[in-house]
């Protein structure tokens, strides 16, 4: 007797977790957008998945609500993206089904940047103020993200013992892949500056001090309980001191992260080695950024085409 579309989506998470090896978070993605699917068309064996139930899935989804209106094209994709897997998987069961590839996801526009000026940036980075811990490890956070471009997420599971000795260490990304990143001396003097103010116990590199209130210290950070700072404050922070620095348009971890990319690039480094350095598996999402190098382009027209040709 064939499996139900319930128990293969078990089968199926547990694949991916165990053979494919993909992180938890991602195996509750999928899990959280193949459930919604079959929640939504009460389909219950493989072959009755077919193009129609798949079409009247995508009309609802487009008109289920957003953060801002209707449900994003990209959001969207999500879900096509973890049933187009999960239907590869039954066709590597043998299980007769739709074939994965009559899904085809849903075009979305160009990614636009925030990105910040030079000028807006070095103002940023330069705006925690003073010798209090807060403000050194403040501090230390916005020069790491800029000189390493690291994921928000990454920087968050950094641990103390970083060796500020060496100019680069390695970070486990998304996909459980690791790379290489580069401190700035700027960012090593900051670090060091933190570490050294610090006197508690926590093996996180960037701790939080929002429980300051039930009694902890955020003078001296001398509470062995402190636990490391989450994502969600770092964007706060960056926030804060954006809004501080004078720059009126929307500021996050991943705006510094662009302006990494950015710098790079307008520098003369090539493409392929920022994918590498910003951890992205495929060179499409780096091309995100070909506005710079589309910049160089037009100014290598500029300076070298068309100089044998005498003015008419």
């Amino acid at each position: 007797m064939v499996a139900n579309l319930k128990s293969l989506k078990t089968e199926f998470l547990e694949y991916l977790e165990i053979e494919k090896g993909r992180s938890i978070k991602t195996v509750e993605n999928y899990d959280r957008y193949l459930t919604r699917f079959l929640s939504h068309t009460k389909v219950e064996s493989p072959a009755k998945l077919t193009e129609p139930v798949v079409r009247e899935f995508r009309l609802w989804l487009n008109r289920q609500p957003g953060t801002a209106g209707d449900m994003k094209k990209k959001t969207q994709n999500y879900y096509l993206i973890a049933l187009r897997s999960f239907l590869k998987y039954m066709r590597k069961r043998g299980l007769e089904s739709l074939s994965p590839e009559r899904i085809e996801l849903a075009k979305i526009g160009g990614r636009d940047l925030d990105l910040i000026t030079a000028d807006e940036l070095n103002r940023l980075l330069k705006s925690p103020q003073g010798d209090e811990l807060g403000a050194l490890r403040d501090r230390a956070i916005l020069e790491l993200l800029f000189s390493t471009g690291l994921r928000v997420s990454e920087l968050c599971a950094l641990k103390s013992d970083l060796d500020l000795t060496r100019d680069e260490f390695s970070v486990r990304g998304k996909g459980d892949k690791i790379r290489v990143v580069f401190l700035s001396a700027a960012a090593k003097n900051a670090v060091a500056a933190y570490l050294k103010k610090r006197g508690d116990m926590s093996d996180a590199l960037f701790v939080g001090y929002g429980r300051a209130k039930k009694g902890l210290s955020t003078k001296l950070g001398v509470n062995k309980d402190l636990r490391a700072i989450t994502p969600r404050s770092i964007e706060r922070l960056v926030k804060q001191y954006a809004i501080k620095a004078g720059i009126t348009r929307n500021v996050t971890p991943h705006t510094i992260r662009h302006s990494f990319a950015t710098d790079l690039l307008e520098n003369g480094a090539d493409l392929r080695s920022v994918q590498a350095l910003l951890g992205h598996a495929n060179i499409a999402t780096t091309q995100v950024y070909t506005h710079v190098t589309d910049k160089h382009l037009k100014e290598i027209h500029k300076a070298f085409h068309g100089k044998r040709r005498k003015n008419s």
